[in-house]
């Protein structure tokens, strides 16, 4: 997953580092604010993926003593800078430039033609980056199993862990809609000759880049915090291991996420009466499979089972790690 997150960020990178170059060039030939704020916009995206990819590598370093569960965490910290400063930062940025726009009677746009074009060419690349990212979505869908259609994506989109893909989906989207506003601004004001829809159209795009800016750094907060296994994979693991005919009841059960495809179980559950060593071991080791049966990418070590029953001695009553 970590390849294809990748994948996906790259092509966004790239993508969005030629349309900053292309929108500046356009900006300055035309004097549009729109495609000012766009270039903003996409220049942020551009550092957006930087800040990805360093998130994408520092996660992967070895547990230490001082992290003992790795460094996972280090994606969602890293998506959480993006949304609340370079997304933030693009937006204000954006709407400054609106206002200022406004005030100033001696603004006008020139050159439009320039302006569509690199409008045209910023969506192609913006809808292959957005291409490559719902690639990395369908591949998540189908290894569950499932069919690709408009209620699964909705569905992965809304129970992903994977801050760079969330990220991208939302990048895109934004920047798509960005440039059919820029667009439809600019034309207003070369039909009108009143500059007025240019800043408006400027000011609408700051609002988008804030709005989304605070869904992202929701969704991230959410992750670093500690967010747990999706309600779907909680029914799964609890109606797997209720089917265990020696478990009389979970007791409780908690999950965080520490990277993406990284997540901490702990069950603590009640057996019934009559069971031995041997068959408690049994069953500690059909708990963890099920949970593994569950949640496939699941690590071993991760899984956690405490037994609890007041008449266990010391001796079945433990935290098993491997």
């Amino acid at each position: 997953m970590v390849n294809t997150s990748k994948k996906a960020v790259y092509a966004a990178l790239f993508g969005n580092l030629a349309i900053a170059i292309a929108k500046l060039i356009a900006a300055i030939f035309t004097g549009s604010i729109a495609m000012l704020a766009e270039t903003l916009h996409s220049s942020s995206d551009t550092f957006n993926q930087v800040l990805l990819l360093v998130g994408i590598k520092t996660s992967t370093k070895a547990a230490t003593e001082r992290h003992p569960f790795g460094y996972g965490k280090e994606q969602f910290f890293w998506s959480f800078i993006v949304a609340t400063m370079l997304f933030g930062i693009s937006g204000i940025l954006s709407l400054q430039q609106g206002f200022v726009s406004l005030t100033n009677s001696s603004h006008r746009i020139q050159h439009v033609d320039v302006s569509y074009v690199i409008l045209m060419i910023s969506a192609t690349f913006e809808a292959n980056s957005l291409r490559v990212a719902l690639g990395a979505s369908k591949n998540s869908i189908e290894a569950k199993g499932e069919k690709l259609g408009i209620r699964s994506l909705i569905n992965e989109f809304q129970e992903s862990k994977d801050p760079s893909i969330i990220t991208i989906l939302v990048e895109d989207s934004a920047a798509l809609l960005g440039i059919a506003i820029a667009g439809v601004g600019i034309f207003l004001s070369e039909q009108t000759g009143n500059s007025i829809y240019d800043s408006m159209s400027s000011l609408s795009i700051g609002c988008i880049l804030i709005v989304f800016a605070f869904f992202l750094a929701k969704e991230n907060k959410g992750l670093l915090i500690g967010e747990s296994i999706s309600r779907k994979d909680y029914k799964k693991v609890v109606g797997l291991i209720k089917s265990i005919p020696e478990v009389n009841r979970i007791i409780t059960m908690r999950s965080m996420y520490l990277a993406p495809k990284d997540v901490l179980v702990t069950i603590e559950v009640n057996l019934v009466d009559g069971l031995n060593t041997d068959q408690i071991e049994s069953v500690i080791d059909n708990i963890e499979n099920n949970v593994k049966q569950a949640i496939p990418y699941v690590n071993p070590s991760r899984i956690y089972v405490e037994l609890e029953r007041d008449r266990f001695s010391d001796l079945y009553k433990r935290r098993r790690v491997k």
